[in-house]
């Protein structure tokens, strides 16, 4: 049976079609299980020859997975799972995997791959990532075929239009005349050259490099080789230029994967990511978040809490719960739920922050993902110090007499107590400010009044004093404000209270 054509026993062709969603399953499976299985192989008593091996394997591993993707909609006519699109690609993450694959070809040849990126480019491309991929992945592959011994080089640079430059340099016979004239012919290859192949590498580079916008020239050198050079427009550089707002985070080189259902929201939010300068991939639902995740690496996970087929809490459960990389990687909860009851399910299932939805500014967006990873890097004491610094004016010197008072027993059930009254006093405090109900205003900041100067929240407790006082006069002053800073603060001392209770022990 050829591939792409299958006998129809049905009416309907039903059962062909689910025969070939049963074969894209177990392929998708199979190279999930090799991309698994190299994370989860310890290195740490391998010498560095090995990890090098491992890490080629690896960039070869998530690029099969792309190109699979891309075989099963052209022959199975799927929907795509990984579609091709142009997006923001980091320039030095994606040219150090394209070093690592054909760095082993060559080694294995006898050669050297030398590869140069210029330190003045952007770090930021905005391109079809398969295409060009696939581009040099068969501009190498000819040069070290063609290549019996030397150097392969690889300079990437600005052209002269102010696009991106590729050379490509080898140290072979150079191209023919027969090849030259037919180089970029379907099944162009000359008879009698002595390789494999049919001549189609650099057919579909010819074709590819236009569908970029850019062009592929070769030229023969003096003294023997040859060069072929890619160049593609300015407009590759465009998505990276952050001009306008100078002072928004750098995510340059950050990998996100973006889980929406939303169509809207994905157009919103990734027109954020390509301005903050990150590399982005998007699923639709959380089966494919956990697709995306097995097959590659991220830096960062914007999870959408409501997703069809499989929810984001359950997405957040099942990453934290595998032993493998992505185990540590931070996420970002995105919901239209903020209630504690919401909020407190979604870190218990392993969320670093949350974004309250609808997200209408960038710089809010950008800078709580720049926090996330920000405390990613840091080491549990450090981040433990960064929570309490977040409360302002916090008297830590108060707050431990109080436990050492308190003693080794009651301190901890002294914290679970403390917790409770401090989330009811925020959810009643919520929905006065909501309601513009005074009388619960009132009632709410006495108690925070008490709880904030007992721990030594001395900031939270003056903001409650000062919402107390408004409440008391029956004015609206400036009561939103003051509220969003005072449930601010809460929200800060509420986390701070819950590290404290799971150091000793208490969940």
């Amino acid at each position: 049976m050829q591939l792409g054509r299958t006998q129809n026993n049905g009416d309907d062709g039903s059962t062909d079609a689910g025969n070939m969603n049963l074969l894209g399953h177990d392929v998708r499976a199979a190279v999930s299980d090799i991309i698994g299985g190299l994370r989860l192989i310890d290195q740490a008593g391998m010498d560095p020859a090995t990890r090098l091996q491992l890490e080629r394997v690896r960039t070869s591993s998530e690029t099969l997975a792309r190109l699979l993707e891309e075989a099963m909609i052209i022959l199975f006519g799927e929907d795509a799972t990984f579609p091709r699109t142009t997006s923001n690609v980091q320039l030095d993450r994606f040219f150090y995997d394209i070093e690592m694959r054909w760095s082993g070809r060559a080694t294995a040849k006898g050669l050297t791959l030398a590869c140069h990126r210029d330190a003045n480019l952007p770090q930021v491309l905005t391109v079809d990532r398969i295409s060009l991929d696939r581009i040099l992945s068969n501009i190498l592959s000819n040069a070290i075929k063609y290549t019996d011994q030397g150097t392969v080089r690889m300079e990437v640079g600005l052209g002269a239009t102010g696009g991106l430059r590729i050379d490509v340099t080898d140290q072979g016979p150079g191209f023919s005349t027969g090849a030259l004239d037919r180089l970029f012919q379907y099944q162009g290859r000359p008879e009698g050259t002595g390789k494999p192949g049919q001549g189609l590498g650099m057919h579909i580079s010819k074709y590819l490099s236009g569908s970029l916008g850019g062009t592929i020239g070769v030229e023969n050198l003096d003294g023997g080789g040859a060069r072929v050079t890619l160049e593609l427009p300015p407009s590759v550089f465009s998505s990276a230029a952050r001009d306008d707002h100078p002072d928004l985070p750098d995510l340059s080189r950050t990998k996100v994967l973006l889980a929406e259902d939303s169509e809207t929201n994905q157009l919103v939010l990734g027109q954020m990511l390509r301005q903050l300068g990150a590399e982005f991939e998007t699923a639709s639902d959380g089966v494919q978040a956990l697709n995306w995740l097995e097959r590659e690496e991220f830096d960062l996970a914007l999870i959408d809490i409501e997703m069809p087929r499989l929810g984001g809490i359950d997405v957040i459960r099942t990453v934290r719960a595998d032993n493998r990389v992505y185990s540590r990687m931070p996420i970002v909860a995105i919901t239209a739920y903020v209630l504690r009851a919401n909020r407190d399910a979604i870190y218990a299932a392993g969320a670093d922050a949350i974004l309250a939805k609808p997200i209408v500014s960038l710089e809010t967006f950008g800078q709580a993902i720049a926090n996330v990873l920000r405390r990613s890097a840091l080491t549990d004491a450090e981040a433990a110090i960064q929570v309490e610094e977040g409360l302002a004016e916090f008297n830590r010197d108060c707050f431990d007499r109080l436990i050492e008072v308190a003693g080794p027993d009651a301190s901890r059930e002294l914290l679970i107590r403390l917790a409770a009254d401090l989330r009811n006093c925020e959810r009643n405090l919520v929905a006065g400010l909501a309601e513009h109900d005074m009388t619960k205003i009132r009632a709410e900041t006495h108690v925070l009044i008490a709880l904030a100067g007992a721990v030594g929240a001395e900031r939270l407790s003056g903001l409650a004093q000062n919402l107390n006082a408004i409440a008391h006069r029956q004015s609206e002053g400036d009561i939103a404000t003051l509220g969003d800073e005072c449930l601010g603060q809460l929200d800060r001392l509420i986390h701070f209270i819950t590290k404290e209770k799971a150091s000793r022990g208490e969940a």
